[in-house]
């Protein structure tokens, strides 16, 4: 049981004691460490409940209040209850911390399935900057949801279907060249794309000779079918050098392909259940008024008030849309994976999609818990979105030359005398490692200048820096005479530094699951920043190897945990720690 949890336990019974009956104890992490190490206003809360005076009920709870060896609490105000952790408390806990594999994380999963859709680039498109969010986000919650327990299903819902390949057969017929498609398959695809496209708007018959193709494929034509299969294999190929370089991986790669045999079932299950209605030709889901106007999705604000806004899940001329593939997929994801919670890694502006999606799924009793894992933009310099010169979206293979390039040209002015094949190595987890922090430390719905300088720092709130505390931690235990264990070694911790580092390598198992909560990963990146700075503030204050016994056998343990919760965090976020830098 870990310090928070045993806090909460006593308190609780404490609450009971004095009260009668069993309440809920609830403790956090102190705002301000000068009022202690945790706190908690239960009695504040239960006093107003019972029209009591919220002093005198703290009062009465802390007299029943038995810490034991834990610290101690004391009243604050109205009737805050502040924590004071003992420091043997903090040293027996991160000894425990040494012992535990999982570093203290709790099992939240209780045979819970999470099914994480994230990243979904369009085939025969290259990724780029504006998948950063969605691919980094859903990872990194992926990574932390599997390690408090639970059972996570990753789903790259990739766009391998629609209008644009009729557009692509016919440049695949007329201009593709095939050598260049063998040697790098997405960029001869998006030149064939780009050119037809631009025909198309200059000749009719090029756009009418589009909607043929397409129709033909629509139709199972078997060249066109033959075409189109290849055309996604070969862009997969491409997709898995970019995921595979970022660490990224997917249990399932199922597209929008997937669910066309099951639109036109799904689109007559609805109509004949009154779900849905024809509407001007097309199937359209309308509101249900079970909801206010302003909190239906259904519904719209216009100048004359309020009206209609149905989702349509069949066009008059008999297409599909996102809505109709996206309710087969919740059916899908649902039975065939037996999804407890169904996460979505999209950008804001989809809100409204998803709203609507996630009330028609519920009202076809669909039953599972729905998110819209919502964020921002990522803006360049100019405070715009991150552009080309051209217009174009900034292509992630760039991103990720330029972050490698850059930090490796940081790494050899730093340590000039590393070999090149591991400085190559290094600057490699570096450059990568620094583009998926700027991200991941960033609230989600914030829009956040892409900045080269800021990203790769060695000091500030970057991966560079965190990697580098963990390297500078390393470089101590390589400076022993032989293996250092920690298992044997009692911790005694006094100092200032020590006690606040130990405080903070045990939240470890606090903070992690409360990325979840909001699914909100910036705040591992948080804590971990602070861990980092708290380690170097005990390394200045705190003589490690020069030390005398047993100062030196703890301390050394305190340097252990710390790389490792490092290690492991950064792990959680998809970046890797580096031996040297």
């Amino acid at each position: 049981m870990s310090i928070l949890e045993e806090l909460e336990s006593r308190l609780a019974a404490a609450l009971q004691q004095v009260l009668g009956e069993e309440v809920d104890g609830r403790v956090l992490p102190a705002a301000d460490l000068r009022f202690g190490d945790y706190q908690s206003n239960a009695a504040m809360a239960l006093a107003k409940q019972q029209r009591r005076n919220p002093r005198q009920l703290a009062e009465e709870v802390v007299a029943a209040l038995d810490l034991g060896d834990l610290g101690r609490a004391e009243i604050a105000g109205p009737g805050f209850i502040n924590f004071h952790v003992a420091p043997a408390a903090f040293a027996a806990a991160v000894s425990g911390l040494l012992g535990d594999p999982r570093l203290g994380l709790p099992d939240r999963g209780d045979g819970r399935t999470i099914v994480i859709d994230f990243s979904a680039p369009n085939i025969a498109k290259p990724m780029h900057v504006g998948h950063i969010r969605s691919t980094f986000i859903g990872d990194a919650l992926a990574r932390i949801a599997r390690a408090v327990g639970y059972r996570v299903v990753t789903d790259n819902h990739i766009g391998d279907w629609g209008t644009q390949f009729g557009m692509i057969l016919h440049g695949w017929k007329t201009l593709v060249d095939e050598a260049a498609l063998e040697a790098d398959p997405i960029p001869e695809l998006l030149r064939v794309y780009r050119e037809v496209n631009a025909r198309a708007k200059e000749d009719p018959a090029i756009l009418a000779a589009c909607k043929a193709e397409l129709v033909k494929l629509q139709a199972g034509d078997a060249e066109n079918t033959r075409i189109w299969q290849r055309c996604v294999e070969l862009s997969k190929q491409g997709l898995e050098k970019i995921y595979g370089r970022l660490d990224v991986r997917f249990d399932h790669w199922l597209g929008e392909s997937f669910y066309n045999d099951r639109l036109a079932g799904l689109v007559g299950e609805f109509l004949a259940a009154g779900l849905a209605r024809e509407s001007e030709g097309a199937v359209c889901i309308f509101s249900d008024g079970s909801l206010p106007d302003d909190r239906d999705p259904f519904r719209i604000h216009r100048e004359d008030g309020w009206s209609d806004n149905p989702a349509i899940i069949r066009k008059a001329d008999g297409g599909f849309l996102y809505a109709t593939t996206d309710l087969a997929t919740i059916e899908y994801r649902i039975d065939e994976w037996s999804a407890d919670e169904i996460w979505y890694v999209v950008g804001a502006p989809q809100q409204l999609h998803f709203r609507q999606i996630f009330q028609a799924a519920e009202r076809w009793g669909k039953r599972a818990e729905f998110h819209h894992v919502a964020f921002g933009s990522i803006l360049g310099e100019d405070r715009k979105l991150m552009k080309t010169r051209s217009g174009d979206n900034v292509q992630l293979t760039d991103v990720l030359e330029e972050a490698v390039e850059r930090a490796g040209r940081v790494i050899a002015e730093k340590n000039p005398e590393l070999p090149a094949d591991e400085a190559a190595e290094v600057a490699e987890t570096v450059g990568i490692g620094a583009v998926k922090f700027a991200e991941l430390s960033q609230h989600r719905m914030t829009d956040y200048v892409f900045s080269w300088d800021r990203m790769l720092a060695l000091q500030g709130d970057t991966a560079p820096y965190l990697q580098y505390s963990h390297v500078r931690i390393r470089s101590i235990f390589r400076k022993l005479d032989a293996d250092f264990d920690p298992s044997g070694v009692e911790l005694v911790i006094g100092e200032a530094a020590e006690v606040h580092l130990a405080r903070l390598l045990v939240r470890y198992g606090e903070v992690v699951p409360q990325v979840l909560d909001d699914h909100r990963p910036n705040l591992l990146a948080n804590y971990l920043l602070e861990l980092a700075r708290a380690f170097h503030s005990f390394f200045e204050a705190c003589p490690v190897l020069k030390a005398e016994e047993p100062a030196r056998s703890s301390r050394l343990a305190l340097c252990e945990a710390s790389a490792r919760v490092l290690d492991h965090g950064l792990g959680l976020l998809g970046i890797r720690c580096p031996e040297r830098m």
